[in-house]
Formats: C-alpha cells, sequence, structure tokens
C-alpha cells in the first residue's frame, strides 16, 4: 500500500518534504510524532496523529509514539499566544503513565512483529545532558537568524508577550529529539499537524548538520469545523478519550452531531474505512441528509475503534433511550433503562424537599443543574426546559411527588442535548 496516497485521498497531507514518498516506497521505514504530557489523558485533537502512525504500521512501517517528558517541562510556542504553565516531576510522570497506557490500545506493539510500535520519552536522552554541553553540540549548527525566520518565533515577539528564552530554544530541543533517533533508531521520518511544520524541519537541518544524513517530514492539516468553532470543544471542554473525563456517550454524540460538511471530511480522517466505502456512503447521504447516515457510521466507527463495541452499543442504546422516541413518555421507560443510561449525570435530592413542595426554579438551581436561579428561570421561560419529556410549564411550575417515575426519578433536560437522572430518596 503507497501510505501517501492513503493519506492524500484521506486529507491527512499538508506539506511533505521532497524524498519523503520515495523514502517511504523504498524501504520499512521508521517514524515518530510527538506527544504533549500537558494533561494524563489524550483529546481528539490527538487522534489525527495517533491515526497517522496506525496507517504507516498498517503499511508496513515502523511507528515510534515520543511522548515529551522533557520537552512537556518547557513549552511549544507553536500556535500559541502566551507561555504555558510548566509541569512538575510528579504530574508529569502521572501524565506519561496515561499517555502510554491510551497509545497501546491503537498500536501493535507485539515486539515479535519487525515493524512493532515503539514508545519513547525523550526525558531519557535529556536527562543526563547539561546545558554546556546542549549548547556546545546542538546550539553551535543552528544559527540565530534561522530560528528567527520560524513563524511561531516571529509571532510571538512581535505580539505584546514577547517570548521566554525557555520557549525559543524549544524547536533546538525538540530538532534534537528527531536527531537522538535518527542515530539511535534509524528514525527517518517525522510527521505532525501543521503548526509543528517549523520545529520538524529544525530536526532535518540539524541531522544533515550534524551527520551529512538525509531525514524527512510531512505534516497533516489542523482540522478544522465548517461553522468556524473549534474542533473538540464543546461547552463542556474538551473531548476526552478517556472514558473516565469523556463518557462513550457523549463521545459518540459529538461526533453523530456534527454538521454534513463536516462530516464528510471527517469520515475521511477519522476511520479506516476504505474509499469505495466511504464514498459509497457520501452518495447515500446526500441522497437524504435527513437520515444522517455519514454522521451514525462516522460516530459508530469512531466510538468503536477508541471504546469497543460494547461501549458503543451502551451509547447506542442510550442515544436511542433519549432520542429515538421522543413522542414517547418518560413513564414508559423502565427504572432499569433510567439507571442504565450512559452519559446522563445522576444526581441525588432529598425527597422531603419533593414532598413539601418546591418550585421548577428553586429545583434547577439546588440540584445544581443550573449555577443560579436567575439562569434556570431564564431557560424555563425560553422553553428550554423538560422535565420527565415535557416543557416546563413555567417559573410557577411546582415539582411534587406526583411527577416521580418509579416514585424515584425525574428525568430532566437542559437543552438539546443535556440529560439529568435526579434520584429522590
Amino acid at each position: 500500500m503507497n501510505v501517501t496516497e492513503e493519506l492524500r485521498w484521506r486529507g491527512m497531507i499538508q506539506d511533505i518534504m521532497p524524498g519523503t514518498e520515495d523514502q517511504l516506497n523504498k524501504e520499512m521505514t521508521s517514524a515518530y510524532i510527538g506527544f504533549d504530557p500537558t494533561a494524563d489523558s489524550l483529546h481528539i485533537g490527538s487522534l489525527v496523529p495517533i491515526l497517522l502512525l496506525v496507517h504507516l504500521q498498517k503499511a508496513g512501517h515502523k511507528p515510534y509514539a515520543l511522548v515529551g517528558g522533557a520537552t512537556g517541562m518547557v513549552g511549544d510556542p507553536s500556535g500559541k499566544s502566551e507561555e504555558r504553565n510548566l509541569l512538575s516531576e510528579d504530574v508529569l510522570q502521572k501524565n506519561l503513565a496515561g499517555v502510554k497506557a491510551q497509545l497501546e490500545k491503537y498500536l501493535d506493539f507485539d515486539t515479535s512483529k519487525l515493524n512493532a510500535a515503539v514508545m519513547v520519552n525523550n526525558y531519557d536522552w535529556f536527562k543526563d545532558m547539561s546545558f554546556l554541553t546542549f549548547i556546545r553540540d546542538v546550539g553551535k549548527h543552528i544559527t540565530v537568524n534561522y530560528m528567527m525566520a520560524k513563524d511561531s518565533v516571529k509571532k510571538r515577539l512581535e505580539g505584546e508577550t514577547g517570548m521566554s528564552f525557555t520557549e525559543f530554544t524549544y524547536q533546538l530541543v525538540q530538532g534534537y529529539d528527531f536527531y537522538w533517533l535518527y542515530q539511535h533508531k534509524n528514525c527517518k521520518l517525522q510527521m505532525g499537524g501543521s503548526d509543528q511544520w517549523g520545529n520538524i524541519v529544525t530536526g532535518t537541518e540539524l541531522i544533515r548538520r550534524k551527520t551529512g544524513g538525509e531525514a524527512f517530514a510531512f505534516t497533516c492539516p489542523l482540522i478544522t469545523k465548517s461553522d468556524g468553532g473549534k474542533f473538540g470543544k464543546t461547552e463542556k471542554g474538551n473531548v476526552w478519550l478517556d472514558a473516565e473525563k469523556t463518557t462513550p456517550y457523549q463521545f459518540y454524540q459529538f461526533w453523530l452531531n456534527a454538521g454534513d460538511e463536516d462530516a464528510e471530511k471527517w469520515i475521511k480522517i477519522f476511520t479506516l474505512l476504505s474509499k469505495e466505502e466511504i464514498f459509497d456512503l457520501i452518495d447515500l447521504h446526500k441522497e437524504d441528509a435527513s437520515k444522517r447516515l455519514l454522521q451514525k457510521k462516522l460516530a459508530e466507527e469512531v466510538t468503536r475503534f477508541i471504546h469497543g463495541e460494547e461501549a458503543l452499543k451502551e451509547a447506542i442504546a442510550t442515544t436511542e433511550k433519549l432520542f429515538a422516541n421522543q413522542s414517547a413518555p418518560a413513564e414508559s421507560l423502565s427504572a432499569d433503562d433510567l439507571e442504565s443510561m450512559e452519559g446522563v449525570i445522576k444526581i441525588e435530592f432529598a425527597k422531603e424537599k419533593i414532598e413539601a413542595g418546591i418550585d421548577v426554579v428553586s429545583f434547577l438551581a439546588e440540584t445544581g443543574i443550573f449555577p443560579s436561579k436567575g439562569e434556570a428561570r431564564k431557560m424555563v421561560q425560553g422553553g428550554g426546559v423538560s422535565i420527565n419529556r415535557k416543557k416546563a410549564e413555567g417559573a410557577e411550575m411546582q415539582i411534587t411527588t406526583s411527577l416521580l417515575l418509579h416514585q424515584k426519578y425525574l428525568l430532566v433536560q437542559k437543552g438539546k442535548k443535556n440529560y439529568f437522572l435526579i434520584r429522590v430518596q
């Protein structure tokens, strides 16, 4: 399989260094991508680099996943307007363990195979290197003029906050990663997001100047949303790969709610479906977009890849209970249905308050569904709150025991997608 052709039709290549394609066609090539350990879980922004490594391995090449134990202590200025917080040793180790465990789910690390994936941590080769050694063996090979010419550096120097020496040297640190892997692991290719092009090219230049060798690079486009919103963000924040941070149901819903234009683009990037399957699906979707075939297939494939078959089944079951038959009364849901809904926020509430009678606005504020009575009142008056699948009648509505499902539950919907199960006891 020609991996660059595969990645091109999927829209996963932006910049590519001359000779890269020939190198990949010539022999099994070791290639790496760096992962930033700023949290103990990756989020869906990391899915593109993960899938680049997956495609590379499927094509017979050897993937290296570099977790930045050292660079995580420094901070990369690329695409950022200000310096990020540096991580403590303890936090960094926890994050590295979390990221490593996730990557092991998606790449084949079977050491009996020639192209087994390998995990490396750049802290291992930086921990014993002194500052003097670094400026002698690395710094002297790259001029300040070369470093200043990089867009990521220019933007920061022209901004109000400027740039620390620490961040200015980041491209040298990342460049040395590539050099080290080239020397010790015969790694000839680095991949990354398009905002990393400057740092990656510094690595190929360092390899050329220090060894006379040739190294290669390509980048993928940064993923965007057609409506201008930031990819991978919801009103609750990042969409994480960790089921504890973003439940499989919430994860599934993110993809299911993609617009038509985004779904058509994302199904090529985020799934491993073949070209024929994808283009057939796009044609079918265009015949009747209201069936949302693209979105359903996208959500199924990505959720299965990240969380597995069982979690996907639970996410679909919850979706059907909550959305597929909205006209059915909430009373038709059994206690087991309500309790087994994955991804629905469950809240305990005192029964005596319901028995005494409480107005809907106070109820919504006291359960924490809304941060204040003012916000709750505004949403109720705007028709944005449902209790047991019926619109809240107004701010004067009383929540009493007569509303309880199975004498214990209230199903509250806030807006279109946020559900809460209130357990009254």
